[in-house]
């Protein structure tokens, strides 16, 4: 077990909990899908964090496929323990779960989106409550990850600071971090590109509807004068 004063204690090795009951949790509830997304958005914000950079921190701790949104998401009932890790359906299953590990003798405990490991940030939280509320949880991380690119002046560092100052564990944490961060901003690209094009193709449609419009009135009042002008029988 490593000391670490500044870091979260999180495992690289992955979450070891059976692909099917995972998604089986999640999956049964769907209401917290955007639950450790939108703390962790507010979070960034907040702390005036790059964009998407909490997310990818996020994904890579709590990340699990979701099948509904084909795509990762941050589950905020995630305890790890022990070497592996457990998606819980509810804030209260995660609480219940914490306390039969400590009840067991278990110290070494990741809590919630980002993971604070309860042993090394003992004071973090006031209570268990407070340590799987995603808003709380996600702004301890935000706040964390801040102070460390204070602290090293870069946030490649402060990236691998967040998970240990050994290089032989925070070197692949890293890179899997800035993997997901890259692929978080295309994303973001993509999306605004889509917006753009979607936004240009209705202004030509709305262009072309009154192009038609002006044409129907002009040849409404041609026709009008034509028949104005007919002489009559």
């Amino acid at each position: 077990m490593r000391i670490l004063t500044w870091s979260l204690a999180f495992s690289l090795l992955a979450l070891q909990t059976t692909v099917s009951n995972a998604a089986s949790v999640i999956a049964n509830a769907p209401q917290h899908a955007e639950t450790c997304g939108k703390a962790v958005m507010d979070a960034e914000r907040e702390y005036r964090l790059p964009k998407r950079l909490l997310t990818a921190v996020s994904l890579t701790e709590s990340g699990h496929w979701h099948k509904g949104k084909q795509e990762m998401i941050a589950w905020p009932w995630t305890v790890y323990a022990e070497g592996r890790g457990r998606y819980l359906p509810s804030k209260a299953a995660a609480i219940q779960e914490v306390k039969a590990l400590k009840a067991k003798g278990v110290k070494n405990i990741d809590v919630g989106c980002m993971q604070v490991n309860l042993y090394y940030h003992p004071d973090a939280f006031e209570d268990l409550d407070a340590a799987l509320d995603p808003k709380q949880n996600t702004q301890y991380a935000a706040k964390l990850l801040k102070s460390l690119r204070e602290e090293s002046r870069s946030w490649n560092i402060a990236i691998a600071h967040y998970h240990s100052r050994t290089q032989k564990y925070n070197i692949p944490y890293r890179q899997k971090v800035l993997k997901i961060w890259q692929k978080e901003r295309r994303k973001d690209t993509e999306a605004r590109m889509a917006a753009t094009r979607e936004a240009y193709r209705l202004k030509r449609e709305q262009l072309a509807a009154r192009i038609k419009e002006a044409s129907q009135r002009r040849f409404t009042k041609e026709n009008q004068q034509k028949l104005a002008m007919s002489p009559t029988s």
